[in-house]
């Protein structure tokens, strides 16, 4: 006697019509899960928990992948369509909105200066001082940064060199003028760059001049009606300054410390604990976008997306320049084809060094930010979660060779001699003459 199954067919064979039917369906149900979730997500039974987050990003073109990975669907293809790339007013509100996070209309993550996850996480910069924790899950480039100044420094050729601004600044502080030197957020990277530059040429950030924050997109209109000398924040708004005419470069960062951490993937660590699948398909979206905007032929591509008015709103000449590494300082001085172009994914650009992190909180802990006695290996293990990168390289296929076999880059040496071991931060900040610490 024949059994018949229940789809009609016998018990102990398939029609070819049946089977071949079958095997179609399973052929479009496997096609479809490599379209909608992370490579690998569908073998282990578990896509992203969730389809939405909100990142905040700053007009900067470090925060270019976050906007790649949404023109070009990225985080469609991870299972994570939902995902809002929000433009945030400035790194102040930045920080409100991480600590509010995203079901209260907030946001879950940032394009975010790298110092600023381990400033809130301990509650440095958070109203009544409550620590929000985050986690830094990427870094999202290197270099390009840079710092400008006033015209009317501009026969003084300053360069990495700022030492030539010493006696300029004391000179108008006699004169009863306060000399106003501005950075983007207390204690992030462009606050840590100009004051290491002002620092190695003599200068105290604290007592020679006065530090002041404006927002990156307001940093051109700032200088061109008199209200700074000098500025740091990242492209394209140097470059829009020289276009402008208004001022000069007197270096990119890339020529304080070459190859130099710059902005990272930072989200709450409530989120990612409680939607590590999500975490991993946005972080899966982001590092496959870097690659894309780390491609030479990708540039001018990237640069008018950017561009666009609902992202920076700024015109491609102020941006393309720079990003293929073609530099008009402003003061005379040009330089074609230099090394000091955005990397995205080059060099390990992505992958968040614990020993770079080590660096960012030990130079906090130089100008006041931390505590002399803070742990610093314990902090950064804390928030640093190149654990979760790993794994979202490994799973996106990326080359062996693309990721690092250790958390720490080594000893990095800067323009002016400084030795940083990430081993032993203290003999680093015994090193430097001006500071706020006794060390």
């Amino acid at each position: 006697m024949t059994r018949t199954t229940k789809g009609g067919l016998t018990g102990s064979t398939m029609s070819r019509r049946a089977l071949l039917k079958r095997a179609a369906g399973t052929a479009a149900l496997l096609a479809a899960a490599r379209v909608n979730f992370p490579a690998g997500a569908f073998a282990q039974g578990a896509g992203p928990e969730v389809k939405k987050a909100v990142l905040g990003y700053i007009a900067l073109m470090d925060a270019s992948p976050l906007v790649i990975a949404k023109e070009k669907g990225l985080f469609a293809k991870h299972g994570v369509g939902d995902v809002e790339v929000s433009k945030q007013a400035s790194w102040g509100a930045t920080r409100d909105n991480i600590v509010l996070g995203g079901e209260k209309n907030g946001i879950d993550g940032a394009h975010i200066l790298t110092p600023m996850p381990y400033l809130i996480s301990t509650g440095k910069v958070t109203q009544n001082n409550v620590p929000t924790p985050m986690y830094i899950l990427a870094r999202l480039n290197l270099d390009a940064q840079a710092i400008s100044v006033a015209n009317e420094y501009k026969d003084l050729k300053v360069t990495a060199d700022s030492s030539s601004l010493k006696a300029a600044f004391a000179k108008k502080k006699a004169e009863g003028k306060e000399v106003k030197v501005a950075m983007t957020f207390p204690g992030g990277t462009h606050d840590l760059w100009i004051r290491y530059w002002m620092a190695a040429g003599g200068i105290d950030p604290d007592k020679d001049v006065s530090t002041i924050v404006v927002p990156p997109p307001q940093m051109v209109a700032n200088m061109k009606v008199g209200n700074m000398d000098a500025f740091c924040v990242g492209e394209p708004w140097n470059e829009q300054l020289v276009n402008q005419g208004i001022g000069f470069t007197a270096c990119s960062t890339g020529e304080i410390w070459s190859k130099h951490p710059e902005k990272a993937l930072g989200m709450r660590a409530e989120f990612v604990d409680k939607y590590p699948n999500a975490a991993k398909a946005i972080l899966m979206a982001v590092q496959e976008a870097q690659m894309w905007c780390d491609k030479p032929a990708n540039r001018a591509e990237m640069s008018e997306i950017v561009g666009r008015r609902q992202w920076f709103n700024v015109p491609v000449a102020d941006i393309i320049g720079r990003a293929n590494g073609d530099i008009n300082y402003g003061n005379g001085r040009v330089e074609k084809g230099t090394k000091q172009f955005m990397k995205f994914w080059q060099d390990h650009a992505s992958y968040p060094f614990k020993s770079h992190d080590a660096w960012f909180v030990t130079e906090d802990i130089r100008w006041g930010k931390f505590e002399p006695t803070a742990d610093v290996k314990a902090l950064v293990d804390k928030v640093n979660r190149e654990d979760l990168w790993r794994d979202a390289a490994k799973a996106l296929g990326a080359a062996a060779a693309d990721i690092p076999e250790s958390s720490s880059r080594g000893k990095e040496t800067f323009f002016d001699g400084k030795v940083f071991d990430p081993e032993n931060p203290a003999t680093y900040l015994k090193s430097l003459s001006i500071k706020r610490i006794d060390a």
